[in-house]
């Protein structure tokens, strides 16, 4: 089951942080903390894979509200998708275990933002994913251009880290559609 109070929580949480004057800016990081819960674990009492990506929604969540996207993309009308995926695991988050969500904006091209997400259990790092994520109007991804725009930012002017720019470019040669 998706965890709708934990999701809920968050966003109430990011709402009341812009309140008080904590919004992010598009180049710092979101910090987010859940706890391992029952209902996120395998059969091996520690947290299910796909629940790692579901708990990211989480953190993307509150970055989208703190820095300001998420105001836009209410009043623009606008959706946002993730379009591609890379993740690496690298320790197990148990049951109960504190664990800090980090995300934060590390690339951009004219039509796509790169988002980093990550999980760490008592300041060490236990798995991270790199998404491809888009702004949409009317079902197609529109510009970043327009995106910064309507944030009244300037243009992304921070250079993309070379492990991103080779997934990116190793990605345009994935074959599409699987093969069946």
């Amino acid at each position: 089951m998706y965890p709708y109070l934990r999701y809920t929580k968050s966003v109430v949480d990011a709402v009341v942080a812009n309140k008080k004057g904590q919004p992010l800016e598009l180049d710092q990081v979101s910090e987010v903390t859940v706890r391992c819960s029952i209902t996120d674990i395998d059969p091996m009492f520690e947290m299910n894979n796909g629940r790692v990506l579901t708990v990211y929604d989480i953190g993307r969540t509150d970055f989208i509200i703190r820095t300001g996207l998420a105001k836009q993309l209410l009043k623009q009308r606008w959706g946002m998708v993730v379009a591609g995926s890379t993740i690496q695991y690298r320790k197990r988050i148990r049951l109960f275990d504190k664990v800090t969500i980090k995300t934060q904006l590390v690339g951009m091209d004219e039509r796509w933002l790169y988002l980093e997400h990550s999980m760490w259990v008592k300041g060490k790092p236990c798995s991270s994913v790199l998404l491809r994520t888009g702004v949409t109007a009317g079902g197609k991804v529109i510009e970043t251009a327009k995106v910064l725009k309507v944030l009244g930012e300037k243009a992304w002017d921070t250079p993309t880290e070379p492990w991103i720019q080779d997934w990116i470019e190793s990605d345009k040669t994935h074959r599409w559609p699987p093969m069946g």
